[in-house]
């Protein structure tokens, strides 16, 4: 059940950002919530209640059934909606940003990403539910790469269709899922990583009109580079940016 609300809750949020019925300020309201609700649901599960049951009830309840366990595909399709952005772009189909900016946009969102949830492992130290791969189980790094990239599709292409926005969101909540059926994360790990990998990317086009801004008043160009890499499990990102 979460995670279908993981892939209609923020899809329906955005639907009515481009209602003409609603106001612009009730979308974008409804639009920070859900995921801002699914950080809550996270951080309530870190604690010993009814959220952190229904974890091990999930678990409990895939050990039956494990057929799509030890997949590794979600390692490299969690960013696949980006690469949707990028290969529509080359297509030439129309986006809210040049090249230049969809590339400094995606690459910050999964600089603060990455931050965010680097740092709450760090700090969390929650055990993987498969019990021998790690303290590093909160919040799911592969769910919030998915929802950022996710975003991003959403927020360049939400001109052309909602259908955009509706299939980059199924493949991120598809990433979600996987990582619960691989036994890597808990369903709370997954939806927390949702609502941050949402929210990270909305934080960077926030402020990237400022960005532009700052740079265009010191009349300099702007050259940035995005190296994605794995090395042993992990995934990086490593950004260089000049102005």
């Amino acid at each position: 059940m979460a995670i279908v609300l993981m892939a209609t809750f923020p899809f329906w949020g955005y639907a009515q950002e481009t209602d003409s019925i609603s106001p612009n300020k009730t979308g974008r309201i409804i639009g920070i919530a859900i995921p801002a609700a699914m950080i809550t649901y996270g951080t309530i599960s870190l604690g010993n209640n009814g959220l952190r049951q229904f974890d091990y009830a999930v678990r409990d309840d895939l050990l039956e059934d494990n057929a799509l366990w030890n997949k590794k595909w979600d390692d490299y399709l969690m960013f696949s909606p980006a690469v949707a952005a990028f290969g529509m772009k080359l297509c030439g189909v129309q986006s809210i940003h040049q090249t230049k900016d969809m590339v400094i946009l995606y690459t910050l969102s999964n600089v603060l990403n990455l931050g965010i949830v680097g740092g709450t492992k760090f700090i969390v130290c929650r055990k993987r539910p498969d019990n021998h791969s790690g303290y590093q189980s909160f919040p799911s790094g592969h769910t919030a790469a998915a929802f950022a990239a996710a975003e991003f599709l959403h927020q360049e292409y939400k001109n052309q269709s909602v259908w955009i926005s509706a299939d980059g969101y199924s493949m991120a909540s598809l990433i979600g899922v996987s990582r619960i059926y691989n036994n890597k994360h808990w369903i709370s790990d997954v939806v927390a990583g949702a609502g941050i990998g949402i929210l990270s990317t909305k934080a960077v086009y926030w402020v990237y009109p400022c960005l532009q801004r700052t740079v265009d008043k010191k009349g300099k160009e702007t050259n940035a580079v995005i190296l994605p890499s794995y090395d042993q499990g992990n995934w990086e990102v490593n950004f260089s940016c000049s102005f």
